[in-house]
């Protein structure tokens, strides 16, 4: 599989393949393709679909096979870029699960529950995520800029949550409250800010969705006047 991108804030990976490669997505983010891409949906077993209902994802994969040599592209749904990851043995990688766009079929997708309990009480996107695994290239959503820390053992940055895009396996995640009820009230910075502990790589988000969605909230009418 051979992919280069295309377009500014609304970025596209179009993907060139060999006869029998396949592409997965799990939430429709095919934009256009050559017609002979041969389309299958599946689920993946009754397990694992539970899983991801239980986690508000998708329960379904679209498989995408090239029936001769094929093309197809894949768009962002949010003002960004695309980061294309590399995944292998000892490259497996921890992202919010809104992050994931598409892979090649031997990247391995799967929930990712966070072990801290106060991550899982309070951490919102920071409680369920998504594991990727397995061998190939997966491209993934980046909400405005992308900034990449390398954490060393031990290091630590707080950041809100939203602003997570994903870390390195090895890195860990733990939510700490904001100190002082003066500064939970009055800060406007929420409650809780996500702690994340080295060694391994993280990848910030400068604008994420729930960020542009929450700055724009107080303008929506509501309907009652």
């Amino acid at each position: 599989m051979q992919y280069e991108f295309k377009g500014g804030v609304f970025p596209v990976v179009v993907c060139q393949l060999e006869s029998g490669e396949k592409m997965i997505t799990e939430k429709g983010s095919m934009v256009w393709m050559s017609p002979n891409m041969e389309m299958d949906t599946r689920g993946g077993g009754i397990g694992k679909m539970f899983s991801k209902a239980f986690s508000g994802e998708s329960m379904f994969q679209n498989v995408y096979t090239a029936r001769g040599a094929g093309m197809i592209a894949f768009g962002s749904s949010f003002p960004g870029r695309i980061l294309p990851l590399e995944i292998g043995p000892g490259r497996e990688y921890i992202l919010q699960k809104t992050a994931f766009l598409a892979s090649e079929d031997g990247v391995e997708l799967s929930i990712h529950f966070n072990k801290k309990f106060g991550a899982g009480l309070f951490g919102g996107e920071g409680f369920i995520m998504q594991r990727l695994s397995g061998r190939g290239i997966a491209f993934v959503e980046v909400d405005g800029e992308l900034v990449e820390y390398n954490l060393a053992p031990g290091q630590q940055i707080i950041v809100d949550t939203g602003n997570v895009l994903g870390f390195d396996s090895t890195v860990s995640i733990d939510i700490q409250q904001v100190k002082g009820i003066k500064n939970k009230i009055l800060g406007g910075e929420g409650f809780f800010n996500t702690v994340l502990t080295g060694p391994g790589k993280i990848w910030l988000q400068t604008m994420p969705i729930s960020g542009v969605a929450a700055a724009i909230q107080p303008f929506i009418p509501t309907g009652n006047g």
